[in-house]
């Protein structure tokens, strides 16, 4: 008998060997297993993946021909093709959607989503129902990604699109830069909605309390960037729509006027599309079949281009000449009054009452005829919530500050995940610093890092409140949007100072140690702070019996208060921290769940988390709160491998003794030994977690622990540091 496995289906079809999982709806782990931890998150994006392996785009990008780029892609914006015909004979429109929804996926609570990766060319992005038909404008660019290959990447060249549509249109728009590299597959991390269908209302706990929107996500509902265009619950209500737009917007770190600017100067050009029945449209690019192209939501029976398409199944442009960066929005949208109406795909939309001809727009097939301009729901809230009315009638009044304040809102919104200035490429990059970049000065010339060290040492603090302190400076990275970290030394500045994870009594201690330590050296606290760390670290490698030497790389600066916007630092607090044993309150996910998040967040392996917290623990860095849990070893404060040792060692049985702390106990005598939480344990009993604790147990591989810590540790403190970082 054979024992090739074979997997059948219902449908009549012969079955054949096929012993891979090559659906991803197969996987088992996840089946029987769901509690299972997803390590894959910090696996993702390794070389496996990337076609281009060593290939160093911020390197290469540098040599593009910015100009020659800039002229193609400005030809492009009227070079309608017969496949997927230009509105009004330009791009326009359709490239600065595709730019928006690329970036607008991006939120405050994590960093993650924007326009960073190019992630909108994967699903669930390239898939959302918000995303109708955006797919075409990513095709539509191909030519152009053709001719530059690897010196412009996707992510780049979509917000280019974007932002050369609006110059196109003839705004001054406040800038642009290169930077952002692709990724090679969807992101495994982001967490999206728990929700199975599109468009389903599941993210507030009570519908009626509309700030209970589920965190971190900036989207009302599954598969929209924000607000349902025709109204909460797609009921128009302007008022209701307007609190959501607040929250949702709020959400992607903008303020009333950046959200008034980017609703006005978003519906300034372009159109939407709703001339049709949606129902005819196919599948989403996710679901199509193959010989879609890779593209989705085309018509059945073909054709939907043009005046027939339907995209959102809102239908009309929103300004009298939406090719054209104009002002007539405001004039449209405030001195008219505006009544509820249906497109001819059944959706809600606003329209003017007694409007003249000549103020309305064309229509798309021919120019002799004219048609209502349109508002959502959204639009509508500009005009009828107090603060955002106050808003629009000053943009109304004085048009140079509405092109201001929109360049600049259309800028943070394409750039907001970039990180710092530092990061920065290319020639029509600004110069200015903004607040939201938070801006970090140049560091001071040079010092002697040897005898700064020997300063530390003699102010007499502890190896591990050095230690602790340089962590907690650094940890606050955060990959996703390139915010935080050591450098600018915001640890010493509100809103960091108070954190309760930061333990500010302790905190302010060591830091006036350090701060008269810089003083004196001419150092920058920044560095201090770091270069105490390292201080800490050699001390309790040599108590371990080790030579390993901590690099350090001088060149961080100090930020100054008026620098640091403490509102948008405020999410950056940490409300759990494994690698100090330290949760503030009982949450829903698992200790172990929380860890592995930060660790996503801080680009860390789980070779390189597992690393981390051994070494994290015997150097007796809990924070207060924590005790001794998880400080398996008689030698705290030095440098070994006892926490792994200890861990896998069966001579010990590990008892609950609350919700999440445990006793570890001698199997004969019956006495506890240690005590420890699940972010400890987990390393024992997750087989994958495990296996790397194994490796660190052994013998023979004291040493390598060190080592490994060691170069987890710089990578973290350097985590920030663009000017020495290698980026492939």
């Amino acid at each position: 008998m054979s024992t090739e496995f074979t997997k059948t289906n219902n449908n009549g079809k012969c079955p054949v060997m096929h012993g891979s999982l090559t659906n991803a709806g197969d996987s088992t782990t996840a089946v029987w297993w769901p509690k299972s931890l997803n390590l894959d998150i910090l696996h993702q994006h390794d070389e496996k993946t990337n076609p281009l392996p060593g290939f160093n785009y911020k390197k290469e990008v540098k040599k593009l021909n910015f100009n020659a780029l800039k002229k193609d892609l400005m030809k492009l914006m009227t070079d309608s093709q017969p496949w997927w015909p230009a509105d009004l004979g330009t791009y326009s429109g359709l490239f600065v959607r595709m730019a928006w929804h690329s970036a607008g996926t991006y939120r405050i609570a994590d960093g993650r989503g924007g326009s960073g990766t190019g992630n909108h060319r994967f699903a669930p992005l390239d898939s959302w129902p918000d995303n109708t038909n955006l797919d075409k404008a990513r095709r539509l660019l191909w030519p152009i990604k053709k001719k530059y290959g690897n010196r412009i990447s996707w992510a780049d060249l979509m917000i280019l699109a974007g932002t050369l549509a609006y110059d196109h249109a003839g705004l001054k728009t406040f800038g642009f830069s290169f930077g952002r590299e692709d990724i090679w597959h969807p992101e495994k991390d982001v967490y999206w909605g728990s929700e199975k269908e599109w468009l389903q209302d599941k993210r507030y706990p009570t519908k009626d309390n509309r700030e209970s929107l589920e965190n971190p996500l900036a989207a009302v509902v599954m598969g929209l960037i924000y607000v349902n265009p025709q109204g909460v619950d797609g009921q128009p209500d302007p008022l209701k729509t307007a609190h959501d737009v607040r929250v949702t917007f709020g959400r992607m770190a903008m303020n009333d006027e950046e959200t008034a600017a980017l609703t006005i100067g978003g519906h300034s050009i372009g159109r939407a599309h709703g001339n049709g029945d949606a129902a005819n449209l196919g599948a989403e690019p996710a679901g199509a079949d193959i010989h879609e192209q890779g593209l989705g939501w085309n018509k059945k029976g073909g054709g939907g281009l043009g005046v027939e398409q339907v995209t959102s199944g809102i239908e009309g442009a929103w300004t009298s000449n939406p090719d054209k960066w104009n002002h007539e929005y405001l004039d449209l949208l405030l001195n008219y009054d505006w009544e509820l109406k249906k497109s001819p795909a059944g959706a809600w939309q606003w329209e003017p009452k007694n409007l003249e001809d000549k103020k309305k727009p064309r229509d798309l097939a021919d120019p002799s005829k004219r048609h209502n301009p349109i508002m959502t729901d959204a639009d509508m809230a500009m005009k009828m919530d107090p603060i955002y009315k106050r808003i629009s009638e000053k943009f109304y009044k004085n048009p140079k500050a509405l092109d201001d304040a929109f360049a600049r809102a259309w800028f943070k919104l394409t750039h907001r995940d970039l990180g710092p200035r530092t990061n920065y490429i290319g020639p029509w990059a600004p110069k200015e610093d903004l607040i939201w970049q938070d801006p970090v000065p140049a560091a001071k010339k040079k010092f002697n890092v040897e005898k700064v060290k020997k300063m530390i040492a003699a102010t007499k603090l502890s190896s591990s409140d050095l230690i602790a302190t340089a962590w907690d400076s650094a940890r606050t990275y955060r990959r996703t949007d390139k915010r935080g970290g050591a450098n600018g030394a915001r640890i010493r500045l509100a809103p960091q100072i108070d954190w309760e994870g930061n333990e500010p009594t302790r905190l302010k201690k060591v830091l006036k140690a350090l701060e008269g330590v810089a003083k004196k050296s001419g150092a920058t606290i920044a560095d201090t702070i770091v270069l105490a760390g390292v201080v800490g670290l050699e001390q309790a490698i040599k108590k371990g019996g080790s030579k390993v030497k901590v690099p350090f790389v001088a060149g961080r600066g100090d930020a100054s208060q008026d620098q640091t916007d403490i509102d948008s630092f405020a999410v950056l607090e940490p409300t759990h921290d494994a690698f100090r044993n330290w949760v503030k309150k009982d949450y829903i996910p698992m200790p172990e769940e929380l860890m592995l998040e930060k660790a996503s967040l801080l680009g860390l392996s789980a070779k390189e988390m597992t690393c981390l917290i051994g070494g994290m623990r015997v150097l007796g860095t809990n924070h207060a709160s924590a005790k001794g849990h998880g400080v398996f070893t008689d030698k705290v404060g030095a440098l070994t491998n006892d926490f792994f040792v200890n861990l896998t060692d069966m001579k010990y049985e590990w008892q609950p003794t609350g919700k999440n702390s445990y006793d570890i106990i001698d199997r004969k005598s019956k006495k506890t030994k240690f005590t420890a939480t699940r972010v400890d344990l987990v390393f024992g009993s997750n087989s994958i977690l495990r296996s790397y604790a194994e490796v660190y147990a052994q013998d023979d591989n004291k040493e390598k622990f060190v080592k490994d810590f060691v170069a987890v540790w710089t990578k973290v403190m350097n985590a920030d540091r663009v000017d020495i970082k290698k980026t492939n």
